[in-house]
């Protein structure tokens, strides 16, 4: 079957636009140039080892749960019905022979060809070689992590309100996040506001009882927002319990015991890990410029450096700034956030299909709005920019405007409908508080039942009755 598809892919007589990664960029990007295209005038082939986008400001809140997981991510194949959609990673780029190495989720790797390529691989998690991370560190990149982070929390006041046991239950009811930017404080935000609302189900477990930290080793909290607003969300999650600790890292967490080099030592079962993330590990063997810290070198019009048929934009392109560059400052460069990534993948789409045509190239030019942050059910902080005007907003109406931002930024109709009815509901009903984790293993529960039975045990003895013990 493999061989068919690639005798289709290889004799169309139609140049391909190539999309390295379904996310943000790419679905935006795709979209753009199918738009502007003309009836078969490229095939546009997207790769992406999901099958679908997730839309990264909702994970918090997915993770809290007042959006439903499935509302988070829209599906690759029905927004792009006119673009080919391959489920599996891009491994290598010859740019020589113009060909893609492309590795399905199943059987072999295969060459996929094209004439005009674009990299919106995203990023993934920065980590360092701590100790323990890699056994008990929880993410927070994908909708996959956001679900067990919710079902991992719940279970963990499961485990508290059933245990006799003092040590296990402080171990569970002590919940450790790493990083104070706009994942960590939304995310720890948003979990206590559900571990509270949780608490109130359980006989034995208390929102006292529970321990919240926060950990940065910066010396502020939300750094996007500015350092006012940041100073008030800090004092805002303490306020409701949360331990901040500023200048502080995490210098292991073998089985759950968590140092800090500020000389604090916890137990936590639960470690959520957002310091930070860092471009695709994979750009390294695509053989493009890349910057200092790993991202694509481009040029303002989102052309990779040297390059006049590839283009990259998002979290894994070192885009310059030109507004910031035009006010005197020449290392400006667009920050990795929703706010440029829409619009990055809107220029970038025109001017796939003007190099295809021979027109001219468009730079990338856009004016900082500001940024909103949620921090919970009706709190938060925002900072709008109009102009040489900064408001700064806290509280209900900055949840609100973090709320709106995004449900409009939210891809697709369908989407957006969807989530705002999430948040209308949330509005009459009660929040869930239900775990699921056996989702994650599914089929543990059928397998113990559908195993072989042991032998008895005079069987397993040929018959013969064992001595008793003496």
């Amino acid at each position: 079957m493999w061989g068919w598809i690639l005798d289709c892919m290889s004799t169309t007589e139609r140049p391909r636009i190539l999309v390295v990664g379904g996310g943000y960029v790419g679905l935006y990007a795709a979209r753009r140039i199918l738009k502007k295209m003309r009836y078969g005038e490229a095939t546009v082939t997207v790769v992406d080892p999901r099958s679908y986008m997730t839309y990264q400001p909702f994970l918090p809140e997915a993770a809290a749960g007042s959006i439903s997981p499935r509302h988070v991510v829209v599906p690759l194949r029905r927004v792009l019905p006119k673009a080919e959609v391959l489920t599996g990673r891009v491994t290598t780029i010859d740019q020589d022979r113009k060909v893609a190495t492309v590795a399905p989720l199943v059987g072999d790797a295969y060459e996929l060809p094209f004439d005009y390529l674009v990299v919106a691989m995203g990023a993934v998690s920065r980590t360092f070689p701590i100790p323990g991370l890699a056994e008990n560190g929880i993410g927070m990149k994908g909708i996959e992590e956001a679900i067990g982070l919710r079902n991992h929390v719940l279970e963990q006041l499961d485990k508290a309100d059933s245990t006799t046991d003092e040590e296990v239950r402080r171990k569970a009811l002590t919940f450790v996040f790493i990083g104070g930017g706009f994942a960590g404080a939304e995310t720890v935000g948003e979990v206590e506001d559900m571990a509270r609302d949780a608490a109130k189900y359980y006989k034995n477990v208390k929102r006292e009882d529970m321990r919240f930290l926060l950990v940065d080793v910066a010396d502020k909290i939300l750094p996007e927002v500015g350092p006012k607003l940041g100073a008030y969300g800090k004092e805002h999650l303490e306020s409701r319990g949360v331990e901040v600790y500023l200048k502080t890292g995490m210098k292991s967490c073998v089985d759950g015991h968590v140092v800090l080099d500020n000389g604090l030592e916890v137990l936590s079962n639960t470690i959520v890990w957002t310091a930070g993330v860092k471009p695709n590990p994979a750009l390294s063997r695509f053989g493009l410029p890349l910057g200092p810290r790993g991202h694509i070198d481009a040029e303002p019009t989102l052309q990779v450096k040297g390059t006049d048929y590839i283009w990259a934009a998002g979290d894994n392109a070192q885009v310059p700034d030109m507004v910031g560059r035009r006010n005197g400052n020449e290392n400006a460069w667009c920050p990795p956030n929703a706010q440029h990534a829409l619009r990055q993948a809107k220029v970038l789409g025109d001017n796939v299909v003007s190099g295809m045509r021979g027109f001219p190239q468009k730079e990338y030019s856009h004016a900082n709005k500001g940024a909103v942050a949620g921090l919970g059910l009706h709190k938060g902080v925002a900072m709008i920019v109009m102009g040489k005007m900064k408001i700064k907003l806290k509280g209900r109406l900055a949840w609100y405007m973090h709320r709106a931002y995004h449900g409009m930024a939210m891809p697709t109709f369908n989407r957006k409908i969807r989530v705002f009815a999430d948040w209308t509901l949330a509005t009459f009903l009660k929040r869930e508080v239900v775990s699921l984790g056996a989702m994650e293993n599914p089929r543990e529960e059928f397998y113990e039942a559908a195993k072989p039975a042991p032998a008895p045990a005079a069987a397993a003895d040929g018959g013969k009755p064992k001595a008793k013990a003496s």
